[in-house]
């Protein structure tokens, strides 16, 4: 409300998702540790080259590429697929068992609150749009 007491619009950033950003930032920073597993399997779980190159680098630019796609809904299941590789690699370098379910409990939470966020948002344009009709 403004000072004299009409409605003051909301930012209209209406496109804008808060889920799209959040799941995109966590996928981004999980690029980053998949990527720097890479030379941890070389070194030290004793993974030839020729493998742990593809499966580090192939999962971060996976995220990276996944993160770009989230304009898609299917896109988010594919984020859902790459958290269960990342835990999986834990078969082969133990501590990502951990970081895995950590990236993957942060995508979980990415995707439920701006999930909420989205239904929220919906309702409050809904009612400013309602009151803005109401008064034309």
């Amino acid at each position: 409300m403004s000072r004299d007491g009409t409605p003051v619009a909301p930012a209209d950033d209406r496109g804008r998702s808060p889920r799209r950003s959040m799941c995109a930032a966590v996928l981004a920073m999980e690029a980053i540790a998949l990527g720097l597993t890479t030379p941890v399997m070389i070194r030290l779980a004793d993974v030839e080259p020729e493998v742990a190159l593809p499966v580090g680098l192939g999962l971060a630019l996976a995220c990276l590429v996944v993160a770009g796609l989230l304009r898609k809904e299917w896109a988010y299941g594919a984020g859902w697929v790459l958290q269960l590789g990342a835990i999986g690699l834990g078969f082969v370098v133990p501590m990502m068992f951990f970081l895995g379910a950590v990236f993957a409990l942060l995508w979980g939470t990415a995707y439920g609150l701006g999930r909420k966020i989205e239904r929220e948002r919906a309702a409050a344009f809904a009612a400013y749009d309602a009151t803005e009709e109401s008064e034309a």
